[in-house]
C-alpha cells in the first residue's frame, strides 16, 4: 500500500488578537477582584483543616496574560507523600474580542479550555462566573 503524496497547502497566519485598552484592563481587574473578595472567597476558601486529608484552596486571585484574563485558585497539597507543597490552577478565562466584548471559557478536567459563552459583556461574564457551576474552582 503506497503512502499518499505529501503536498503543500496554504496556511494563513492567525489574526493577532486585539490589544486590551489600559482603562478596560483596570476596570476588568477592579470588578473581578471585587467579585473574588466578596463572593468567591466566601464560598470556596475555608479555614485549613487541622488534619487535612485532601487538597484545599488557600486563596483565589486573578491575573492578566496578554489578551486573556484568568481566575485562579492556589491549592495546598495535603498528606505526607505530596510531590509539591502547593499548586495553581486556572478555572475561568476571559478572552478580549474587541469592542468591549469577551468570550468566557472554563477549564475541563482534561486541561483543555472549553469556550462556554462566545460573546458577552464584562458584566455578563462576571455574572456567569458568580452563578454558573462551570466556573467554580
Amino acid at each position: 500500500m503506497a503512502q499518499p503524496r505529501k503536498q503543500w497547502v496554504y496556511a494563513p497566519k492567525k489574526p493577532t488578537p486585539p490589544k486590551v485598552p489600559d482603562a478596560l484592563k483596570r476596570e476588568v481587574e477592579t470588578k473581578a477582584n471585587a467579585l473574588v473578595e466578596s463572593v468567591l472567597k466566601a464560598k470556596h476558601v475555608q479555614t485549613p483543616p487541622e488534619d487535612p486529608q485532601f487538597n484545599y484552596i488557600e486563596s483565589l486571585y486573578t491575573k492578566w496574560y496578554h489578551s486573556y484574563f484568568y481566575f485562579c485558585a492556589h491549592y495546598i497539597v495535603a498528606g505526607p507523600y505530596a510531590m509539591a507543597p502547593s499548586f495553581e490552577t486556572k478555572f475561568a478565562r476571559l478572552t478580549y474580542l474587541g469592542d468591549q466584548r469577551f468570550s468566557l471559557a472554563a477549564m475541563r478536567y482534561t486541561g483543555e479550555w472549553i469556550e462556554i459563552f462566545p460573546d458577552l459583556t464584562l458584566e455578563e461574564c462576571l455574572e456567569a462566573v458568580r452563578q454558573d457551576p462551570w466556573f467554580h474552582p
